[in-house]
C-alpha cells in the first residue's frame, strides 16, 4: 500500500487545518527569539519537523516508540537509508520520518519487509499489480477468519454452556482439527452428541 505524497508543503498553512499538533506562536519577547533558544518552541519529538532538520536514531526511534535496533534492522533490509555525518553518525530527515510511518502502515497491512521493499522503491503500486492482488486475498482470508473468530465469542457470550458442552464450539472445534493422513475431513464427521444451544438474550 503506497500514499501518494501531499502537494500541500510541510508547513503550509492548509496543512495545518485540524492538525493539533500546529501552535499558534503569540507576539511575545519569546516569539521574536529563534526557535533553537525558545522555551516555548514545540519539541520536534512530539510536534512538527522542518525539512532541514535532523534527528538522531534514538529521536527517531522515540518519535514511533521502537527500539533503535528496529530502524538498524531495517536499514540492513535496504528500508531505510539514513544519511551520514563524520564518525559513522546516522541522521534522519522529514523523508525518513514517511518511510517509517509508510513501513508501519505496510507491516499493519500484513506486508512483509521484502514486499515492502519492492513497493517502496518502485514509481507506484501499479507496477505490483500481482503482489497487490495477492495480498488483497490474503487479507480476504484473514477477515474471514477473524469473521468467523468473532462470531465464536459472541456465541459464547450468549450461550449457557462451555466449550465442552456448546454443538456450535464442539463442531467448529473439530473442524479445527486437521484429518489424519491419507483421510479427508469429510470423513471424520459425526454426531458430538452434544446438546443444542439456547443462546440467552
Amino acid at each position: 500500500m503506497i500514499i501518494a505524497n501531499s502537494r500541500i508543503p510541510f508547513g503550509h498553512p492548509a496543512a495545518c487545518e485540524n492538525n493539533n499538533q500546529c501552535q499558534t506562536v503569540h507576539s511575545s519577547p519569546a516569539a521574536a527569539a529563534p526557535a533553537a533558544y525558545r522555551t516555548d518552541a514545540p519539541s520536534r519529538l512530539h510536534g512538527g519537523m522542518e525539512s532541514s532538520e535532523e534527528l538522531t536514531i534514538g529521536e527517531l526511534a522515540e518519535r514511533f516508540g521502537l527500539p533503535t535496533h528496529v530502524l538498524r534492522f531495517w536499514e540492513s533490509r535496504g528500508l531505510l537509508e539514513p544519511a551520514r555525518r563524520a564518525g559513522g553518525r546516522r541522521t534522519y530527515k522529514r523523508a525518513d520520518l514517511e518511510r517509517v510511518a509508510l513501513i508501519l502502515i505496510g507491516k499493519e497491512a500484513g506486508f512483509t519487509l521484502g514486499e515492502l521493499r519492492t513497493l517502496l522503491f518502485s514509481p507506484g503500486p501499479v507496477d505490483h499489480r500481482d503482489l497487490l492482488r495477492r495480498h488483497v486475498e490474503e487479507l480476504e482470508r484473514r477477515i474471514a477468519r477473524a469473521r468467523a473468530a468473532k462470531e465464536l465469542v459472541e456465541h459464547a457470550l450468549a450461550c449457557p454452556h462451555g466449550f465442552a458442552e456448546c454443538e456450535h464450539a464442539r463442531k467448529r472445534i473439530a473442524a479445527r482439527i486437521p484429518p489424519p493422513p491419507g483421510r479427508s475431513s469429510a470423513s471424520e464427521g459425526h454426531d458430538t452428541g452434544t446438546p443444542h444451544c439456547h443462546p440467552t438474550h
